[in-house]
């Protein structure tokens, strides 16, 4: 007889002996299909990519499955077509750098709103979200191809990494670059269906002045060397929707339900906050950067403004270390979650700040980012 490793340790059977049990069958969803949503208006001329969908029927709205299409190219301001050889290129994550601001609607209440971080959002989640298998296979259909030197700019070069040439090649001569993937809201990345009968919006902002209005074309998502203007043309959008129909009784019962109380949809909310750090200041410091409720995770990264503002010669996803020193974050005059971090990139002294990027971010699968390359251009 088996020897129990704790006197009040139950004794229980292995699955393998469960010989006359049957699997249950899954019948609250009788099927699911996906029905493809295009814009209410005109795209080509810059304006806002609108969706519409109706709640009417009786089918929910899985959004955790539902993606944005899009077909896009890079011309001339005038709209001739890219001579052979023109040093431009988009930047990485295409689909998601087109656009500066998403904003999402629920019965016409906006429930999310990226006020012009949009790109960043997306960038650091599919960063920091997927591991070397996915970064060179799927996300590729998102126009993501991971920088090994983000500081470049120039794709026609015999130095420029390989990533910025496949961009570089895929809208080379006004091609079309199609790409798909899944919108970085907080609505879109939990599991629950949306009831029938709740009407859906969802708005994305076209790059047409980067961060700034002083800039009057898409700068914040090319790259080039030289000051010529350039288009980013929109030939096609479009949003497949996976719509379920569940069964009579399940929909009964929400019905029934939703007369006593409302349907509950828990998000991970993300907010992108942005400072700007004094040109020449050699320390900076932010009173109450959360008020409330406290944030689990926190992403610290420092760009160049010129970037973000859409200096083509300038990557907006070129994260470096600025020569960072101490980062201390506290709360009610606490260090959390411990003691500051003392850094010095020129000895290679920053393992505490590379290891924190692991910080509960598929630990077991890694993230596709080297210790070297941490120094050069993916400080986060």
């Amino acid at each position: 007889m088996a020897t129990l490793i704790h006197q009040d340790s139950p004794i229980c059977v292995k699955s393998e002996l469960d010989l006359f049990s049957i699997p249950s069958t899954q019948a609250a969803i009788e099927f699911g299909k996906f029905v493809e949503y295009f814009p209410l208006s005109n795209i080509r001329d810059g304006s806002p990519v609108e969706f519409h969908i109706s709640g009417s029927g009786d089918e929910y709205l899985d959004l955790a499955d539902s993606y944005i299409h899009v077909k896009a190219k890079i011309t001339k301001s005038d709209g001739a077509p890219l001579p052979d050889d023109e040093p431009v290129a988009p930047v990485n994550l295409f689909l998601h750098s087109l656009f500066s601001q998403v904003d999402v609607s629920l019965n016409n209440r906006i429930i999310f709103s990226a006020s012009n971080t949009y790109p960043y959002r997306a960038y650091l989640e599919t960063l920091l979200n997927y591991g070397e298998d996915a970064k060179k296979s799927l996300l590729s259909c998102e126009a993501f191809f991971k920088d090994d030197k983000p500081y470049q700019v120039d794709p026609v070069s015999e130095e420029a990494c390989e990533s910025l040439k496949k961009r570089y090649h895929l809208m080379a001569n006004s091609r079309n670059l199609d790409m798909i993937g899944q919108l970085h809201c907080d609505i879109n990345q939990q599991n629950r269906l949306m009831l029938n009968l709740v009407d859906m919006k969802i708005k994305m902002t076209q790059f047409l002045f980067g961060f700034c209005s002083c800039f009057p074309k898409p700068n914040f998502c090319l790259l080039s060397t030289n000051n010529s203007e350039y288009n980013v043309v929109l030939e096609h959008a479009s949003l497949f929707a996976r719509k379920v129909k569940v069964s009579l009784g399940v929909s009964l019962g929400h019905a029934k339900a939703l007369e006593k109380t409302s349907a509950q949809y828990p998000t991970d909310r993300v907010v992108c906050k942005t400072y700007s750090v004094p040109k020449g200041s050699l320390s900076f410091m932010q009173d109450n950067v959360f008020l409330g409720s406290m944030p689990k995770r926190l992403i610290i990264t420092f760009v160049k403004n010129a970037a973000i503002n859409g200096q083509y010669s300038l990557n907006p996803f070129n994260f470096k270390h600025h020569k960072l020193n101490f980062l201390g974050i506290y709360l009610d005059g606490q260090p959390v979650p411990c003691k500051p971090m003392e850094l010095n990139y020129e000895s290679e002294n920053y393992i505490r700040a590379y290891h924190s990027l692991f910080s509960g971010f598929n630990r077991d699968k890694g993230i596709y980012i080297s210790r070297e390359e941490f120094l050069k251009g993916y400080a986060i």
